[in-house]
């Protein structure tokens, strides 16, 4: 079993900025993992702008902000990068296996942090009554098929809650030729980012429904409609306020969850409502030596919060691995 000073999972936004501080810190050994075949995490299927404003007091594209991580940690003999390197395994005592192309490894790590970021909720977490038939879609799924993929879901679209990946997603649709028929929210207020409001829907006249929830979707092979109701304060459906809106596709923007599978089979502390580690503060988790950061910490509204508190995680594990104990 080969022993590693430093190893994180995860290379999107997160995971190199972590790196980047524990080389800074003095860590000389560092192995990231990143199970796609690129660096870049979700930034590389986020192709609009709105990105580093903070961080580097320019507006960017995704892409455009991970291509300057991406520089710094390839200028960085300290970080080797494993690229289409899957973590199957990890144990309370920092042991790591990991798939890569033809190879399964095993190492043990001084300290380890998780960089794993999200996944998105689905249909079946809300959940909404009707039939299953082709056209329902994660946003986060529609992004990367339209922005890398180059296929477009359908023709005509209805968002099922605000988060910014979805008001992104409106506006993006629009711009390839779709009609996005409306975004139904449950709650009072958007969840997304008010510039995303303004930007994504406003400025393209997508009605956005406010205390509206769908009520079921109809369609046999493929959608065919959704029903859409209001609510009142305790989400009890309004009598007489129902009505349909024909399409052919429905996203589902309803939240994400940070991915911790890895941590919880370390025998970590989860907390079972936010699916976030437990620890006495952000970047810390339940076991000294294996810290969380970025999105798998805690959902971030914005890539440079994520980039600030990483760099405070790799610090830390430069602290842990020279002996000072957190």
């Amino acid at each position: 079993m080969t022993k590693r000073e430093l190893v994180i999972v995860g290379g999107g936004p997160a995971g190199m900025a972590a790196a980047l501080a524990a080389k800074e810190s003095g860590v000389r050994d560092i192995l990231l993992l990143e199970r796609d075949q690129h660096l870049g995490g979700i930034l590389n299927q986020c192709i609009h702008p709105g990105f580093g404003l903070h961080r580097f007091k320019a507006e960017l594209t995704g892409p455009e902000y991970a291509d300057r991580f991406i520089k710094m940690v390839k200028d960085s003999p300290e970080i080797q990068v494993s690229l289409r390197s899957f973590v199957v395994k990890l144990t309370g005592d920092k042991k790591i296996s990991y798939l890569k192309p033809g190879a399964l490894e095993e190492i043990e790590a001084g300290a380890i942090i998780l960089a794993t970021g999200c996944r998105e909720r689905t249909r079946e977490m809300i959940p909404i009554p009707g039939s299953r038939p082709a056209g329902i879609y994660p946003a986060g799924l529609a992004q990367k098929m339209i922005n890398m993929e180059g296929w477009i879901p359908g023709k005509e679209a209805v968002i099922v809650g605000s988060g910014d990946i979805g008001l992104i997603m409106a506006r993006r649709m629009v711009l390839e030729g779709m009609k996005v028929k409306a975004v139904i929210e449950i709650q009072k207020t958007s969840r997304g980012l008010v510039r995303n409001v303004v930007q994504c829907l406003e400025d393209y006249g997508i009605p956005l429904y406010l205390s509206h929830k769908i009520t079921k979707i109809y369609g046999a092979n493929r959608v065919e409609k959704v029903g859409v109701v209001e609510v009142d304060e305790n989400f009890n459906e309004k009598p007489g306020t129902g009505f349909e809106l024909s399409c052919d596709t429905v996203l589902i923007s309803v939240g994400l969850i940070p991915e911790n599978e890895l941590l919880e089979m370390a025998g970590a502390a989860i907390d079972r409502v936010t699916n976030t580690p437990v620890g006495p503060e952000v970047n810390l988790t339940s076991i000294p030596g294996i810290f969380a950061c970025g999105n798998a910490a805690k959902v971030y509204d914005l890539v440079d919060w994520v980039s600030r508190d990483s760099e405070k995680a790799g610090k830390m594990a430069a602290e842990y691995l020279g002996g000072k104990a957190l």
